[in-house]
């Protein structure tokens, strides 16, 4: 008598990040997220030119971000 196996789920369909297509969110897919090598580079390339950024915790005051302003240096 052999044990009966489950049967296996369908891979989740996710939202691509980059291009808002489907995505399937499994081991298959190398990518994930993304649902392909272009969207995940995409993607990476708006990273590496800061494209998209992380918001601060604590906004920098203008004296410190090097507005330029010199005259109210000591």
């Amino acid at each position: 008598m052999s044990t009966p196996t489950p049967a296996s789920k369908p891979a989740p369909v996710v939202t691509c990040p980059s291009c808002k297509g489907d995505s399937i969110f499994a081991p298959s897919n190398k990518w994930r997220p993304f649902c392909s090598e272009r969207c995940k580079d995409h993607d990476l390339g708006a990273w590496a030119s800061e494209s998209f950024r992380v918001p601060s915790a604590v906004p920098v005051p203008d004296e410190l971000a090097g507005d330029g302003d010199t005259q109210n240096m000591h």
